[in-house]
């Protein structure tokens, strides 16, 4: 069977006399001018709703990483997470439609998912190994800064006052969070922040990338495939996975599982379902929230007691996001 190829665009005349939007995304319900693709009106309550979803389901990720890490390699690790996620996720798509890619949008999905799918989890979970879950978080989340500097530039979506004065006190709640847990002391590992930031600079590119996808497939599609993507480019691990597999717990086997099932397949979906709906820049903010609550699901986990700075830091992340969020005010 045939798959039906993009729908043509639909084009509308503004009304005589009324004012074109200012805003160059489409109108919620409207039809992209560039690609056809259809983005249905979504009640703000469902994006915020999938915000927290992303948001819990990748700081809960940090952590289930840490507990699993000691039984699998980083490669390893990446690669059960993608099969699962692959599976899940093909499953979705299978109830959906499908929008044939063209030929520049397949090698733009190939980036995003060799980049985010796979290059960001081999990192993330490499550096896990030897630092704890919430310097982790908190090293990888410089990537909210390079995606609202890189969708400013790249994607037209300009850098609004309230954005950049967010992002930087963000920025600074994140540079508190690691003085106070030595990532800037010399006492934890130089290896391990150096894969924190090969992961944070991987997730900015895949936002980054999938963002323009969004405006054409839709959001199932475009996590499915990046899935798919990324799962093919960790099959050298294969032969590491299937030694780990046999040696390891059943424990760390299901956390393997969520891994794929929560933070993949869920969290992606709702974070691709919110990024075809808010500016990349802004959206990425929002994640600065997930290193405080790593450091609070560690605690609860594995008794690990986070440093008073590090508190600090967590709390002026929580201000940057709200300052971020701030309308600029209209005069009339």
């Amino acid at each position: 069977m045939s798959r039906p190829d993009r729908p043509e665009p639909v084009r509308s005349s503004p009304a005589p006399g009324a004012a074109r939007p200012a805003s160059t995304s489409p109108a919620p319900g409207s039809t992209s001018p560039a690609s056809g693709a259809v983005i249905a009106e979504a009640p703000r309550g469902w994006v915020l709703t999938a915000i927290v979803v992303t948001v819990l389901a990748w700081a809960s990720a940090f952590v289930v990483i840490r507990g699993t890490g000691e039984h699998f390699s980083g490669g390893a690790l990446a690669l059960a997470r993608l099969l699962v996620g692959s599976l899940l996720l093909g499953l979705l798509v299978l109830r959906g439609r499908w929008v044939r890619p063209s030929s520049r949008e397949w090698l733009a999905l190939a980036l995003f998912g060799v980049a985010w799918f796979g290059a960001y989890n081999v990192a993330l979970n490499t550096a896990e190994q030897t630092l704890d879950a919430g310097t982790t978080a908190m090293l990888v989340n410089i990537g909210p800064i390079l995606i609202a500097l890189g969708a400013g530039i790249f994607l037209g979506e300009g850098i609004p006052k309230w954005l950049a004065i967010g992002a930087g006190v963000a920025f600074a709640g994140v540079i508190l969070i690691g003085a106070g847990s030595g990532a800037f002391t010399g006492t934890v590992d130089a290896a391990g922040v150096i894969w924190c930031l090969v992961a944070a600079v991987t997730y900015a590119i895949g936002v980054l990338v999938q963002k323009p996808l969004l405006r054409n497939l839709p959001s199932a599609q475009v996590t499915w495939l990046g899935c798919v993507a990324g799962t093919i480019a960790c099959l050298p691990f294969a032969g590491s996975l299937a030694g780990d597999l046999r040696d390891a717990p059943v424990s760390a086997v299901l956390g393997a599982v969520y891994l794929g099932a929560v933070p993949t397949a869920l969290a992606f979906t709702t974070w691709g379902y919110a990024l075809a709906r808010v500016p990349a820049g802004r959206l990425s903010i929002s994640t600065y929230v997930v290193p405080p609550l790593v450091i609070l699901l560690a605690l609860v986990v594995f008794g690990e007691v986070p440093p008073l700075l590090a508190i600090l830091g967590g709390a002026v992340c929580l201000v940057g996001v709200a300052l971020s969020r701030r309308k600029p005010r209209v005069r009339g």
